[in-house]
């Protein structure tokens, strides 16, 4: 039986995806715990800088509904009712630190590309998430044949 009870499976809807959610569902065969779907949209701002003198609610909403689908869709693939996939907003390390305490994850899965030198000082999603989580924390080597 598991040590864990709540898992985080925070994804980032591209192509690798499937081997986070993979890793995540061998870990999950034959042990009793709830799969949580996370994915985090960053604000259109972000990008921007924020200096951008219009209004970007649209396209937010658009980037939102887009993640949402292809959320759902995964979830379907994996069999992860509705009810355990979250779409958020805000900055990837601290929307699932904020999850994973408002949750009480025991556990969090991400992606990571195993950045060195120079990216790995620009940081990582990966990295961001290991530094701050108040629980375990499981790194996905993604392999970029």
């Amino acid at each position: 039986m598991s040590q864990y009870k709540k898992v985080l499976v925070a994804i980032d809807l591209t192509e690798e995806a499937p081997q986070v959610l993979n890793k995540a569902k061998a870990l999950h065969e034959g042990d009793d715990f709830a799969l949580i779907l996370v994915h985090v949209v960053e604000p259109v701002g972000y990008a921007y800088g924020g200096d951008i003198p219009m209004d970007l609610t649209e396209l937010q909403e658009q980037l939102d509904k887009a993640a949402k689908d292809q959320l759902r869709a995964y979830g379907n693939e994996y069999g992860i009712p509705e009810d355990h996939q979250i779409v958020t907003v805000g900055r990837p390390e601290s929307e699932i630190h904020r999850l994973c305490k408002e949750l009480s994850a025991d556990l969090v899965i991400v992606g990571s590309h195993g950045r060195k030198g120079f990216q790995l000082l620009l940081g990582s999603t990966a990295n961001g998430v290991l530094h701050g989580a108040t629980c375990d924390v499981l790194a996905v080597r993604i392999d970029n044949q």
